[in-house]
């Protein structure tokens, strides 16, 4: 409480002041985003539609009709006939018994899964956990993008020129076990803001890293599945994740998500020490 002229009033709350700090952040940085809340929800529809539209332009313009020589296109054609389907268990059964890539993949899909589930559950979350509305959460998931963009964009290239690959994985992982950690004892949205630093690092990261060792683990002409096995991790963990992800909130809580991502990258680092993955395997000709 203070005084003044008119008599008394209530001084606001800490709460209150941080949350009106955090509104004036995020509309100084965000201006944009305000724009789509306050004209209306289809905005960013319609914004989302010009985007794909100029890249369907610019894809038609530049990427080439024949992208491959034709003694590599000839070379798939063959390889995709004697594997008789476009989805073939056989061909993907085969690319996992080249040496390293069983043992990667699964740290990849492992090392993610806890906190894909988080991102996730997170719109509800946010919301519900850290109190926000849903301005607010949109705010912080474009934090979280800008934060993958200057990480992808300025750190993890850089990081490929000064490290092995195989010391890249293991710190990635170890970063893991800290973010697990610290997701376990966040109370507010502003513990989620430090946490998301380390956390989008790891995820570029192992994600990068994992992509470059599975494509140069196989031969050349293998390289188009074994991209395509990589990027069925993500829809994957989007089809589990919605069931696992709100089994663990409603019962075990946010903390959960943390736990869980500190244990299984516990068990991940120490198979990595032990375990003699040939992380420099040259492509075959």
């Amino acid at each position: 409480m203070y005084c003044d002229f008119k008599g008394i009033v209530p001084c606001p709350s800490a709460q209150a002041i941080a949350r009106q700090r955090y509104k004036c952040l995020v509309y100084a940085i965000y201006p944009l985003t305000c724009i789509f809340s306050v004209c209306s929800i289809f905005v960013p529809t319609y914004v989302g539609l010009v985007g794909n539209l100029i890249n369907t332009m610019i894809a038609m313009v530049w990427i080439p009709l024949q992208a491959k020589p034709k003694s590599d296109h000839h070379m798939t054609e063959h390889s995709t006939s004697q594997s008789g389907s476009v989805f073939s268990i056989r061909e993907i059964l085969r690319l996992m018994k080249f040496p390293g890539v069983m043992e990667v993949f699964i740290v990849k899909v492992f090392a993610g899964l806890p906190i894909g589930l988080f991102l996730i559950m997170f719109s509800i979350i946010s919301m519900d956990f850290f109190g926000l509305e849903a301005v607010e959460s949109g705010y912080l998931m474009s934090y979280f993008g800008v934060l993958q963009m200057v990480v992808q964009g300025l750190v993890v290239g850089k990081l490929t020129n000064l490290c092995t690959e195989s010391t890249l994985l293991r710190l990635s992982v170890f970063i893991f076990i800290g973010v697990g950690l610290g997701m376990a004892l966040m109370r507010t949205v502003w513990h989620y803001c430090i946490v998301a630093v380390p956390l989008v690092f790891a995820f570029s990261t192992l994600g990068t890293i994992t992509d470059s060792i599975l494509t140069k683990a196989v031969p050349s002409s293998d390289t188009g599945t074994m991209l395509g096995i990589c990027a069925s991790v993500q829809p994957l963990t989007r089809t589990v994740g919605p069931t696992i992800g709100g089994v663990l909130y409603k019962y075990f809580g946010v903390s959960s998500f943390g736990y869980l991502q500190l244990i299984v990258n516990i068990g991940l680092f120490v198979y990595l020490l032990k375990s003699k993955i040939p992380l420099r395997e040259m492509k075959s000709q």
